[in-house]
């Protein structure tokens, strides 16, 4: 029975070599493919950091026009309707954020489907690295990502008109003619009264609108 045992294991020893051998290609496979989503995750992080930067800087590009023409209750509701154009696309801001998240951006351009934002494409600068799979060394990760611009407020014109002067009663020259209010913003259920006298309390673009990842 002795040698019949020998045998038995002789013939077990391959066996177990070639189980080994699976299971550690098996092993480095999965390193190769987790390896390869970590530099795609990696590259998505890089994509949607540079699309919020180019959204936000397309919006804070309208602040100084804001405070232009904050008197204009006509220009304040499209602005709040989003028909007012930005003169800062913001792609400039997605290579800066994308180079600084190990990418590079290779397109970004604003929205023309009726919202305000950009789409912004980017290669990851990395290479998903040498693996048991062939060519990964010469693949490089790329992501798009959209953000887009919506308002957190509503607003609404003063319709109060002054009353003209009755017959006969002249208005005094010297008195300096007093600015109506164009209208207030409600924001959040709070509202944000225009006050002609007081431009220093005006709201920035920050606060009458907020920039996020859309879903495409």
């Amino acid at each position: 029975m002795t040698p019949r045992l020998h045998g038995d294991s002789g013939q077990a020893a391959p066996l177990y070599i070639a189980a080994v051998v699976g299971l550690l290609f098996l092993a480095l496979m999965f390193f190769a493919f987790g390896q390869a989503d970590v530099r795609r995750n990696e590259t998505q992080t890089a994509a949607d950091a540079a699309a919020l930067a180019a959204a936000k800087e397309s919006r804070d590009g309208l602040d100084e026009v804001l405070r232009l023409n904050i008197l204009d209750p006509v220009w304040l509701g499209r602005l709040i309707d989003g028909t007012v154009g930005s003169p800062d696309t913001g792609c400039s801001e997605a290579s800066r954020f994308a180079a600084e998240n190990g990418a590079r951006s290779i397109g970004c351009a604003p929205l023309t489907d009726g919202r305000w934002g950009a789409t912004v494409e980017v290669k990851s600068e990395k290479s998903v690295g040498k693996s048991i799979v062939e060519g990964t060394e010469g693949k490089y990760a790329e992501a798009k990502a959209t953000a887009v611009v919506e308002p957190r407020c509503t607003f609404t014109p003063n319709e109060a008109t002054e009353e003209p002067p009755a017959d006969g009663e002249d208005e005094d020259p010297d008195e300096e003619e007093e600015k109506p209010s164009p209208g207030q913003f409600l924001c959040n259920g709070e509202k944000w009264v225009i006050d002609p006298t007081r431009l220093d309390l005006l709201p920035d673009m920050a606060d009458l609108f907020d920039v996020h990842l859309a879903k495409d």
